[in-house]
């Protein structure tokens, strides 16, 4: 009986687990902890012979809620078996050759091609039905709209946003607690909105795996040449290795030492048989198909000691706790801490000081930790603020509980904000660095950003200060001064509101033909107007401007300066081409400057090599970057700097 229980446990917390991931775009356990539940219930249900209906072991997928209209798969999505077991793949291939290739972590998407054009694109939905996505599959950055072949083309494969992008994105968002946990789910969020212009703004990227169906015209005798056959239409394929089971252990060996050097996520392989006709006599289970089987890597534990917790303090106020435990050797480096991301994850762990506890990296990348064995559950959030000393406050947003400062003149809050304001992208003042705004702000001399344009009235405290003199003074007080005549998309970025990064100030500078006064005023209606600004944003804005104390400081630094309107009065040479800039550069300070200088004359820059793409700007055009091996299949030009300029000219 308490097996039965156990199983019946089990299934409820499993199912709400893929319901969040599947549906919700959320995860309330890591993959660690979902792998060891779910073999946990297979093992019980093997050894009882008790399976619930509603069993994740038996059941594919959950009904799919959202305003996306809806579709039946012309085939159903099966689950796929999996292992940790290179040896099992040897045996699930006996004598037979097989494709290994990627299992991408990002969003299952089925593709349909009617003469020649783009028709259809739906999501794994349930496995059954899925939601129909197709107008925004149009915007994927590597997606042919157009193919040569005009017969019916259905295709599998994987959205996915790289982890630049994502990076790239989560660097525009402010607020912490807004920020996109992983790429698997901006990717999810990305493939799934109703305005097909914020998926375009994602780049998102599109990897075909197998084909679905074809029109009886062309046969193929096995899946690899369905690959290449599919590659030559323009897609862009999963990376696979054609294996038996002699070579099977090096090429998951290979796959394993790609891993670290990808910009993609993935949580494993998948293999499956080559030969298509025997698949075919395979058949398949309730949930998984006989031919193909995944393999999950095998995490490399490692048991330590917990040494501290420690609080890390942010300029919205938001206190994460980071585990910090002795030293340990995990897939090749040695790593001493791990995010513990918010309070709710530390209560879970049952974490204290002291504790035995096992650390991976998930997909043998992110430091975490996989189980505590003391649980000794004596670590508690601090009752004051690591930076300021003061009172701090558990909250619950949605179903987690965060630490926050309560005191609005946090040191950290403080510093962090002003390290905005001088930043290159905001108000760009050269040499002030934390340290130094540090030491002025614990002085009195900064209490606002526009403090800082007033510093000569401290000049005989500053030179006198430790490490300064007159010399560092008139450095400092020239780059301030320079900062001094500026654009309104860099004010509106420095001053820090939540969610506003470099390009949405931009946007919304733009909207308002750089006028300051519309720009602190707008509304909710008129900043949702703006492409790729939402409702949440755009109150978020709206609350900032709200509030008075914001209104007056922003006033104060109006004061101070000059705006200029940045026109743009540079002839449109580039309009219409698409480049791709890669590797070092020495004719430009960096990427960003040679980007501004492209977008300045009508270009646009991606960030990924595509069948759109013009140009590859790179000054070692014989690197082997996956960019340079892309351009050359696809036979896209790659250019130096030199040769671009003199293009240009």
């Amino acid at each position: 009986m308490e097996k039965r229980q156990r199983i019946e446990e089990l299934v409820e917390l499993l199912n709400k687990a893929n319901y969040a991931y599947e549906q919700e775009n959320r995860e309330i356990m890591s993959n660690f902890e979902y792998d060891a539940l779910y073999d946990e219930l297979k093992a019980l249900e093997e050894e009882t012979g008790f399976v619930m209906a509603q069993s994740p072991t038996v059941n594919a997928g959950y009904e799919v809620l959202s305003e996306l209209p809806k579709e039946r798969h012309v085939a159903p999505m099966l689950s796929l078996d999996k292992t940790k077991d290179v040896d099992a793949l040897a045996d699930f291939l006996g004598e037979k050759e097989g494709m290994l290739s990627w299992k991408m972590d990002g969003l299952t998407n089925v593709i349909t091609y009617n003469n020649g054009e783009l028709v259809k694109a739906l999501t794994r939905g349930n496995g059954e039905i899925g939601e129909n996505i197709t107008n925004n599959a149009k915007v994927y950055k590597n997606i042919p709209l157009k193919i040569p072949y005009k017969g019916e083309l259905v295709l599998r494969g994987e959205s996915i946003i790289t982890y630049s992008e994502f990076d790239r994105i989560n660097a525009e968002i402010e607020d912490v607690t807004a920020k996109y946990k992983n790429p698997r789910n901006l990717c999810s969020g990305s493939v799934r909105q109703l305005n097909n212009k914020i998926t375009a703004e994602r780049n998102v990227l599109f990897y075909v795996y197998s084909l679905i169906s074809v029109g009886e015209d062309v046969q193929f005798a096995t899946r690899s040449e369905q690959l290449e056959w599919i590659k030559s239409l323009g897609f862009t394929c999963v990376e696979q290795k054609k294996v038996t089971k002699a070579t099977i252990h090096d090429a998951v060996a290979y796959f394993a030492g790609q891993v670290a050097k990808n910009d993609f996520p993935s949580d494993g392989l998948v293999l499956c048989f080559d030969d298509i006709e025997y698949s075919k006599s395979l058949g398949r289970t309730a949930k998984f198909p006989r031919d193909s089987i995944a393999f999950k890597w095998k995490d490399e534990t490692a048991k330590t000691k917990l040494v501290e917790i420690e609080w890390s303090a942010s300029r919205t106020g938001l206190i994460n706790p980071v585990a910090i435990f002795e030293p340990v050797e995990l897939e090749g480096t040695t790593v001493s801490r791990a995010s513990i991301h918010n309070v709710s994850i530390m209560e879970s762990l049952e974490l204290g000081i002291g504790d035995e506890i096992e650390v991976y990296k998930a997909n043998m990348i992110i430091p975490q930790i996989a189980v505590n064995h003391t649980k000794s559950g004596t670590a508690t959030p601090p009752c004051e603020c690591p930076v300021c000393g003061r009172e701090t406050r558990i909250s619950t947003e949605g179903d987690v509980k965060v630490l926050y400062c309560m005191n609005p003149d946090c040191l950290a809050k403080k510093i962090k904000s002003f390290s905005l304001f001088v930043s290159r992208d905001a108000m760009n003042m050269e040499g002030l660095s934390e340290a130094t705004m540090e030491k002025w702000i614990n002085e009195g001399f900064l209490k606002e950003p526009a403090d800082l344009f007033k510093l000569a009235r401290h000049k005989d405290a500053i030179v006198n200060m430790e490490g300064f003199g007159e010399k560092s003074y008139e450095n400092l007080t020239a780059s301030i001064d320079k900062a001094r005549t500026t654009t309104a998309e860099r004010l509106l970025y420095s001053i820090g509101i939540p969610n506003i990064g470099v390009a949405t100030a931009k946007l919304i500078t733009k909207a308002f033909d750089a006028d300051m006064e519309k720009i602190r005023h707008a509304t909710v209606e008129e900043l949702t107007e703006i492409n790729g600004i939402g409702d949440v944003m755009a109150r978020g804005y709206v609350d900032y401007f709200a509030k008075e104390e914001n209104q007056q400081q922003l006033d104060h630094i109006l004061v101070e300066i000059r705006l200029e309107k940045a026109e743009n009065t540079t002839e449109a040479t580039l309009e219409g081409k698409t480049f791709v800039v890669t590797g070092s550069v020495f004719q430009f300070k960096n990427r960003n400057e040679l980007k501004a200088y492209i977008e300045e004359r009508g270009g646009k820059v991606a960030g990924s090599v595509s069948k759109n793409t013009d140009y590859l700007i790179n000054n070692d055009n014989m690197s082997s970057s996956s960019k340079n091996k892309t351009a050359k299949e696809l036979g896209i030009p790659i250019i130096t700097e030199e040769e671009f300029l003199a293009m240009v000219q």
